[in-house]
């Protein structure tokens, strides 16, 4: 069993991870792309969550910076984006979570945000993962699509370092090839072993990363599959990114899902999450 965590300070609906508790979510558009469209998630994630029972974190980045093409959309910038982020906070009262990719950016992010994400390429970078760290807020680290899940250790000893245990580790496919992902499910309970929360990244495992020249394609209708197959693997949560009309999204457009997919796709992994939690407690 993994450590619980809870998310959120007392002026959100704060939600615990881990430790057999209960499934949750952390799911938003890939990227901020105007505070409408953040708006429009957050409204419609908070009501199905509240609906199904599910805790919510919501998830969007302020900058792409590991974008396939210097020309593609990166987002509003750490400024902005976070004004956007605090703004989504407050008036859904969820914790908010978005990646970071430089030290400095640590600290400045923390005033805002609940989880500080640190990219699956970045994920051995010393400096960023103490800076991250030391803000003393949960670190959520996606493992590299180069590295085995036992590699994660070394990883949570540096975050750990720094006096801070409050860590999610996520799994988001295992590089086979080029402009191919395959997602080891074995990864997530080889990852528990470290005591820590695991979280199944459903979208991103899908991608083909600079599979369509200038971008990344991705196979979205296997997001569920895999977020299937996780839960009942035993992952305590899962990251979805979702959009109004993915066709229409500015980053990852062939990775997300339609929000109007996800109450089935909740449903059925909460139930497969609730029944396997029963057989392992009788």
């Amino acid at each position: 069993m993994t450590k619980s965590i809870t998310i959120g300070t007392t002026d959100v609906d704060q939600v615990t991870v881990g430790g057999g508790v209960g499934l949750f979510l952390i799911a938003g558009p890939c990227v901020i792309e105007s505070k409408e469209l953040c708006f429009t998630i957050a409204e419609y994630l908070k009501k199905l969550c509240g609906k199904l029972g599910i805790g919510l974190i919501f998830k969007a980045s302020f900058d792409k910076a590991n974008r396939t093409s210097g020309s593609s959309f990166r987002g509003p910038g750490i400024q902005e984006g976070l004004r956007v982020l605090q703004q989504v906070r407050t008036e859904f009262s969820v914790p908010v979570v978005s990646d970071v990719h430089l030290p400095e950016q640590a600290a400045i992010c923390a005033e805002v945000l609940d989880i500080i994400q640190i990219p699956a390429f970045l994920s051995r970078q010393t400096d960023l993962l103490e800076a991250a760290g030391r803000t003393q807020k949960c670190v959520q680290v996606k493992k590299a699509q180069f590295m085995a899940p036992w590699d994660m250790k070394n990883v949570v000893d540096k975050i750990t370092a720094q006096g801070n245990d409050r860590i999610v580790l996520m799994e988001r496919g295992s590089s086979f090839g080029y402009n191919r992902l395959v997602c080891d499910m074995c990864s997530i309970p080889q990852m528990q072993q470290l005591g820590y929360p695991v979280v199944i990244d459903a979208t991103h495992s899908t991608q083909q990363p600079g599979g369509q020249g200038t971008s990344s394609g991705g196979s979205a209708e296997m997001a569920a599959v895999l977020s299937r197959a996780a839960v009942a693997a035993g992952a305590d949560g899962l990251f979805i990114e979702a959009h109004p009309e993915p066709a229409k999204a500015l980053s990852d457009a062939a990775c997300m899902l339609p929000l109007s997919e996800l109450e089935g796709l909740l449903c059925c992994c909460r139930d497969i999450y609730d029944r396997l939690r029963e057989k392992i407690t009788t």
